[in-house]
Formats: C-alpha cells, sequence, structure tokens
C-alpha cells in the first residue's frame, strides 16, 4: 500500500476532522500494521484496488485474532480504522465502494461502564478537606512543600471538576480562566469535533476553582489572562494527559475502597450512572456530557437496574412474593 496514499488521509483526518493526537497516532499505527501485513503476503502494495478488498480483509482479521493473539474488541477497533480509511478513498474515486463494511467484526462481549461507589467518592473528599481549604494559601519558606502542597490542591480540583461535570479529559485540559462564570456558576467546553456547550456548575465546585486560582497568583504566578489554561502544573504549564492520569490514579489509589480502574473516564461514567440513578433523564445527561447522539448515553442505563428493579418489586402490583396486593 502507497505509504504517501497513508500519510494523505493521515493528514485529513489531523487537519479536517481534527481527530486528537492520541487518535491520530493510533489510525497511524493501525494503517502502518495493515501495510506490514499487505507486505508481508506478498501483495503489490502500490495497487490499492488489488490490496484492498473483503478476502484480504478477512485474512487480515484472523491475521489480528490468531497470529497476533488480539482480542476482538481491539480486532474491530482496526477494522473500524480500515473501514474509515476506505471510506475515505471512496470519497476520493480511488475505489469504487467501501470493502470492509463486507467483513463481519468478530464478537465481542458487551463491557459495561465502570464507575465508583458514592461512599467511595465521598470519602476521598472527607480526607483531602483541607487542600480545599483557604488556609493553604500561603508559601511556604520551604519550596519542596508548597510543591507539594498546591500538587495536592491541583490534584483534589481535578477530581472534584472530572466528577461534579463529567466532562472528558482534554475538555478539562482545554479549559480557560474565562470559560468559568462564577457569578452565573457555568463552564463553556469545548468539545469534540470543536462543539461548545455550557454547563452548571455547583457552588462547592466554584469555591474550590476560586480558591485554587488564589493559589495560582501566590504560588505560581505568571499570565493569568481570560486566555490563559485554568489548570497548571506548579511550573505554570498547561496540563497534559500523562499528569490528569497519574493525579487520578495517586489520590484515588489512596482509597481502600476504590480497587478498579483509576481514569477520568470512569469519573465521567460515576457522574452518568448517578444522575441517572437520581431520575435525570437522557437528555439532559446527554447535553451534560456532549454526547452527539443518544444512543451513547444509553450505556448508562444499565447501570441503573438494580435501583428499576427494587422500585418495580416494590411498586407493582403482582411483584409481591404472595403474587401481587390482591394475592392473585
Amino acid at each position: 500500500m502507497s505509504d504517501n496514499i497513508i500519510l494523505e488521509y493521515i493528514s485529513y483526518i489531523k487537519t479536517v476532522r481534527r481527530y486528537s493526537a492520541r487518535t491520530v497516532d493510533i489510525y497511524r499505527e493501525s494503517l502502518g500494521m495493515f501495510a506490514d501485513f499487505i507486505s508481508g503476503c506478498g501483495t503489490d502494495d502500490s495497487h490499492l484496488t488489488d490490496s484492498l478488498s473483503p478476502s484480504i480483509i478477512r485474512s487480515y482479521e484472523v491475521h489480528l485474532l490468531e497470529d497476533r493473539g488480539m482480542v476482538p474488541r481491539t480486532v474491530s477497533l482496526h477494522l473500524s480504522v480500515l473501514s474509515g480509511f476506505c471510506g475515505y478513498l471512496l470519497k476520493q474515486g480511488i475505489i469504487s465502494s467501501n470493502p470492509a463494511k463486507l467483513v463481519k467484526r468478530p464478537k465481542t462481549e458487551k463491557r459495561l461502564p465502570e464507575f465508583y461507589r458514592r461512599d467511595s467518592m465521598e470519602q476521598y473528599f472527607r480526607s483531602t478537606e483541607q487542600f480545599a481549604s483557604a488556609d493553604m494559601i500561603y508559601v511556604s519558606p520551604d519550596s519542596k512543600q508548597t510543591r507539594w502542597m498546591y500538587e495536592k490542591r491541583l490534584k483534589r480540583v481535578i477530581i472534584s471538576t472530572l466528577y461534579a461535570t463529567g466532562m472528558r479529559r482534554a475538555e478539562l485540559i482545554g479549559l480557560k480562566t474565562g470559560d468559568i462564570d462564577f457569578r452565573r456558576r457555568t463552564a463553556k467546553i469545548l468539545g469534540k469535533g470543536d462543539k461548545m456547550r455550557e454547563i452548571p456548575i455547583v457552588t462547592s465546585l466554584c469555591d474550590e476553582i476560586s480558591l485554587y486560582l488564589q493559589s495560582v497568583e501566590t504560588m505560581v504566578g505568571g499570565d493569568r489572562s481570560q486566555s490563559a489554561p485554568l489548570f497548571v502544573t506548579f511550573s505554570g504549564r498547561a496540563l497534559y494527559p500523562g499528569y490528569v492520569d497519574k493525579a487520578i490514579k495517586s489520590e484515588l489509589g489512596e482509597i481502600g475502597s476504590i480497587t478498579g480502574k483509576k481514569s477520568p473516564h470512569v469519573l465521567r461514567h460515576t457522574l452518568a450512572t448517578e444522575l441517572l440513578n437520581e431520575g435525570t433523564d437522557l437528555n439532559s445527561i446527554k447535553e451534560l456530557l456532549g454526547h452527539s447522539s443518544l444512543a451513547a448515553t444509553q450505556v448508562y442505563t444499565h447501570n441503573s437496574i438494580g435501583k428499576l428493579k427494587k422500585v418495580y418489586e416494590t411498586a407493582h402490583p403482582r411483584a409481591s412474593k404472595n403474587g401481587g396486593k390482591n394475592g392473585d
């Protein structure tokens, strides 16, 4: 397969479709693997019409499953990347149809979204409440102590923001100082596809962000204009994905009842699940999370089945142990 056309496609998803850097890397690596497979099969990789056929793509699927030992979910991801690439070639008139759509994806087990229990999150916030206190805004003569205090406050406000708003990691990193309206208690978020949405934020989060910004001015300094990053490291740099991931792992790792995956996305799942359990309608959750379709939000409904069963068994006239309220 021509390296040039792959590079053109990577440039397209990066500059036109504006995929995230992580997604672009995944696409580049996946298409590179397919190109290597084609080359290893002895197929002339300079002719796309020869390389991209249902039979070859099926062989590639088997190769990933059996030779590379990939799980079905990962193989489906690779096939999705290939389908997107074929769709691009179709629009360019290079191929006449999308062969990847004719290849059946391997069956995958439905993975339920993980979430944290409310009591576990409450335990975290109780154990770290001193780092959201106004008493912490001072500069210690010991620079190491100052840095430790600042980073504890930063890590706490990162988790508070993700837990209270359900925003994505990239959205958190992209927040600017001017995106928070403390008077109206709202936040402007630039989401996927450069779509802007405005969401409400609770008073406690407004207060914590306000105290955090005082810490930034006192301990970090630097440009604090409306266009400056809202959250910055102790050196004054904007946050980056690795910093956010490590902050969540280290902070939640200290809570014994949280034993599963510790990530920004699980905090997002947690908010969605809690809102649903409290009776929030799906459309409102969809708008808050910035989902493009209601189908993406409906994945959380299964997490509320336990509560639904309890309500059903309590309220339904035929759900009692004796066959219903009337004993039927």
